[in-house]
């Protein structure tokens, strides 16, 4: 009969509507997003919580400056702890920390340590307070494991520099970086960037006037190395194997839309777990349907909010 009765609950967890916050003093994005699958129907909240159901690693790409994607990586982070906590183990995964703080992160957490001393070694960003400590205190309250996942700025900086391959002789590095045992070097680890990838990246960085850099300033090309560095630490640091957990990974939008970046070098590193990819985008029009994309799903998401 237990079968049983977890079948009834599931049904009716994927059935409920999510919950909106209840803290009046906590933003309410209820009107400033809309949700579309990736081949641009409309869709909502509760269907991607449902999809979580078959997923190992949920990639949640966001802009960093975005309100109403912060409030809802929040909605999604409690929704699937109410819906999958108590059969599978729901991991926070954050871009936001870089891997060799994350002793500090996980002194934090246990309670070991206090906020102000967790502030100052675990270098958060500048809008750590206001959009990414919600998560965290979510995932403190009630006993989640956080990952950090992102390369240390310091070999991300070195890669640029003088290529990958340095980092193959830099023993002190190997333990924040992609490896395998026994260690065949960094470089052998990390995939190059899909052609697809590196046409959007440097799409990207010709709008920003990158292709022709300042005096002094890192070309295109280098800047590649350090963002492919990044996106497979990211993949890699997610950890191994998923089958009986649920890993919620918050990151730039522009390290897993349409599947490429961190879920392509994922695939590489664990070929056997699904994937689900939600790009949030800020736009003026949130309820125009967007472009068919390889993501599962789309938030748009109401771009009057950000302030630059």
């Amino acid at each position: 009969m237990k079968w049983l009765l977890a079948l009834v609950c599931t049904l009716a967890c994927v059935n409920a509507p999510l919950a909106q916050p209840a803290d009046s003093t906590r933003f309410d994005p209820t009107d400033h997003y809309e949700v579309y699958t990736g081949s641009g129907e409309p869709s909502d909240l509760n269907a991607i919580v449902s999809a979580m159901a078959g997923a190992h690693v949920v990639f949640l790409g966001e802009q960093h400056n975005d309100p109403t994607g912060h409030a809802l990586e929040l909605m999604l982070l409690e929704a699937a702890h109410r819906q999958y906590g108590s059969s599978r183990e729901v991991i926070l995964g954050m871009e936001m920390f870089e891997r060799d703080v994350q002793p500090v992160l996980d002194e934090y957490l246990s309670g070991h340590i206090r906020e102000q001393d967790f502030l100052k070694a675990s270098r958060p960003w500048s809008n750590y307070e206001a959009d990414y400590r919600p998560l965290i205190e979510y995932a403190k309250e009630n006993g989640l494991d956080v990952v950090a996942t992102n390369a240390p700025s310091r070999y991300a900086s070195l890669a640029r520099r003088r290529g990958l391959v340095v980092l193959d002789s830099l023993e002190s590095s190997w333990n924040w970086l992609p490896h395998a045992m026994p260690m065949t070097g960094i470089s052998d680890q990390v995939a190059p960037p899909s052609p697809e990838y590196e046409a959007r990246f440097r799409a990207e960085m010709d709008e920003m006037g990158a292709h022709e850099p300042m005096p002094g300033m890192p070309s295109a090309d280098a800047m590649l190395v350090a963002q492919n560095l990044r996106d497979a630490t990211m993949a890699f640091a997610i950890g191994f194997p998923f089958s009986e957990k649920l890993v919620l990974h918050i990151n730039g939008s522009f390290h897993s839309a349409d599947g490429l970046g961190i879920p392509e070098h994922r695939a590489r590193f664990s070929s056997v777990e699904t994937m689900l990819i939600i790009t949030m985008l800020p736009v003026d029009d949130i309820h125009t349907a967007p472009e068919p994309s390889n993501d599962d799903f789309i938030i748009m998401t109401d771009k009057g909010l950000i302030s630059e």
